[in-house]
């Protein structure tokens, strides 16, 4: 078994939704060909890899119902950049096994062997829609990451469990990479990241405003999960961790602030619980809890109000905030960018703001930044500044 010798230094990648907020349906085409020019644009500057996410029905959030596509298109449109999915749903009922691994081989194919596979256990509407038992979920990705490398390395496979059974079959085309491209887990709970490790995979996490020191923990609990882990899942080990959180590098303060970026991720964090069918104030409280633990009896003291998780005078200043654009009401761009820019995991600003939070990730051993440029109702000529901006003056003094 071969491990991948670790080491502290952050790669600079980016984190896709193809997303646009106000989305309309007759726009389609147009977001698309913005992604496309984003992807070129990062594969020429330098970025490390290219992640699509994969959500079905959430047009208003993502259209990336289909990321395989996409990223075969980007293989034909790229030379470099490597080529993930953050990640490929994983119940059975959405991507069968076998259609998995040849997706993944043929796109390894196509690109001349640039493919990360992430897999996600999904949840919420996407079970709905495609009727998954949520209960067994979390077997069938532990599965899947495991049949992937002998389907993509054996000339026969089969596979018999309580959950699939797979008659003998040479499943093809077989990658590139050998002996099997690398293998990722995405995961928002510690037990997801202690999974990740005992499987060997690497592993990619997530801030919604969440505080770095709050990715550390997850960061340790995967260490020492992968550090025991006796029995991968592939072949070869990855013991990387990667981390998804939103970005936007303007030349400076001022234009930082005029950009709405500020406002786009609060947008994100009001918007992600719908599509994963997530009550929003579990996300408020979660929120909450990580700044000021101590205000539980704050939040007792509130729940017999109608409304109390869209407090607009909540005393966190990010729910705070959350809670104001929600209601609909004026944001100061100012104050946003004051509040966010408190929090460490929030990439927003100029250069060299950008680059000590960036660091700040490889500080606590995150080893893939995957950075979320196109979210909420940014410009496209403002993200494609940022991404370019990131690309020619920071990924070289950080990914070395």
């Amino acid at each position: 078994m071969r491990r991948r010798r670790h080491e502290y230094r952050v790669k600079i990648d980016i984190f896709s939704e193809i997303q646009r907020a106000g989305w309309e349906r007759k726009k389609e085409g147009k977001l698309i060909g913005d992604s496309i020019e984003l992807a070129k644009v990062a594969d020429e500057t330098g970025y490390g890899a290219w992640w699509q996410v994969e959500h079905n029905g959430s047009g208003a959030f993502s259209i990336s119902s289909a990321p395989e596509l996409f990223n075969a298109i980007l293989a034909r449109e790229t030379q470099k950049i490597r080529l993930g999915q953050a990640g490929v749903l994983s119940p059975f009922k959405i991507n069968h096994p076998l259609r998995v691994a040849a997706r993944a081989a043929f796109t390894d194919i196509v690109s001349g062997g640039r493919v990360e596979l992430g897999v996600a256990r999904s949840s919420g509407n996407e079970w709905t829609r495609f009727q998954v038992d949520g209960e067994t979920t979390r077997e069938e990705t532990s599965e899947l990451l495991r049949m992937l490398p002998r389907m993509w390395s054996n000339d026969r496979f089969s596979w018999k469990s309580d959950l699939i059974e797979i008659p003998e079959v040479d499943v093809v085309p077989k990658p590139v990479q050998k002996p099997h491209p690398p293998m990722w887990l995405t995961g928002t709970a510690q037990a997801a990241f202690e999974e990740a490790g005992g499987l060997g995979v690497g592993a990619i996490a997530t801030t919604m405003l969440w505080p770095i020191e709050s990715i550390k923990v997850l960061v340790d609990a995967y260490r020492q999960a992968i550090d025991a882990c006796e029995e991968p899942a592939g072949d070869v080990m990855n013991d990387q961790f990667g981390c998804f959180t939103f970005v936007h590098c303007a030349p400076s303060r001022e234009e930082a602030i005029a950009s709405g970026a500020c406002e786009a991720a609060l947008w994100y964090a009001n918007t992600a619980p719908s599509v994963f069918n997530n009550p929003r104030g579990a996300l408020v409280d979660a929120i909450r809890g990580l700044y000021a633990p101590d205000l539980e009896s704050w939040r007792h003291s509130h729940e017999e109000k109608v409304e109390y998780a869209v407090d607009p005078d909540d005393p966190v200043p990010v729910v705070r905030l959350m809670n104001r654009q929600y209601l609909g009401m004026e944001i100061d761009p100012e104050e946003a960018y004051e509040v966010l820019g408190a929090i460490d995991s929030v990439i927003i600003g100029d250069p060299d703001t950008c680059l000590a939070k960036m660091k700040k990730f490889e500080e606590v051993g995150v080893d893939r930044l995957l950075t979320l440029q196109q979210f909420g109702a940014l410009q496209h000529k403002r993200v494609l500044g940022s991404l370019r901006l990131i690309g020619e003056e920071l990924v070289p003094q950080i990914d070395v």
